[in-house]
């Protein structure tokens, strides 16, 4: 679709102003590419592959540790989770690039080591919670939103592993909400509950246009 021509030079302006005829956000539209990643329904194809894969990531992480060998360190006396906290909190105080680098972290920190027995039995069943919803494809921008809140918390403790992997995967399911779950349960549940700024999505077009 042709685009209105944009002013490359504008007069100059005070801060907070916009000149005459000077292009707005709104005016730029994304690649053909883009769009057809985020936005189309033969790209929830292998958004699909993505999501079933860290679903079931997630779901083993969290199954492991409400029903696995270990569970008792999860949920009953959050042992696991103190374990981590004392861990963080030690790596904060060595050398002058720790691990740990922010003090406001550390503090948080010592405040969930001291509620221990409640945040462990909240990662455990969270990751539960998002392995499902990230497998059946329902609320799948939230679910992938929740993922990525947990996997910064471990990295930010000193933690790398497997988050980095899938912090990844999980920004890339955020931008992908429109579509990543077509072919999952979002089908039927993003237009029956629609977003806080739309109550319902077009998805009977075939694309989910971009807001």
């Amino acid at each position: 679709m042709p685009s209105e021509e944009v002013t490359t030079h504008a007069a100059p302006t005070r801060i907070g102003r916009v000149a005459p005829g000077a292009a707005e956000p709104g005016d730029f539209v994304s690649a053909p590419s883009v769009r057809w990643l985020f936005t189309s329904r033969a790209a929830g194809v292998p958004w699909l592959v993505v999501r079933v894969l860290l679903g079931l990531a997630w779901l083993r992480t969290g199954w492991d540790k409400v029903f696995g060998p270990a569970s008792a360190a999860w949920m009953e006396d959050g042992a696991a989770v103190r374990g981590f906290v004392q861990r963080a909190v030690a790596a904060s105080q060595t050398g002058e690039h720790p691990q740990v680098a922010y003090g406001w972290y550390v503090d948080f920190l010592r405040f969930v080591g001291d509620h221990s027995w409640f945040f462990a039995k909240l990662v455990a069943f969270g990751e539960v919670a998002i392995g499902i919803g990230l497998v059946l494809g329902a609320f799948t921008g939230i679910a992938a939103f929740c993922g990525v809140v947990l996997n910064f918390l471990f990295v930010f403790g000193g933690v790398a592993g497997e988050n980095p992997a899938y912090l990844i995967a999980g920004i890339l399911l955020v931008l992908a909400w429109r579509n990543a779950g077509w072919y999952g349960l979002d089908r039927f549940l993003l237009p029956a509950f629609g977003t806080p700024w739309q109550r319902h999505h077009p998805w009977a077009r075939g694309r989910v246009e971009m807001p």
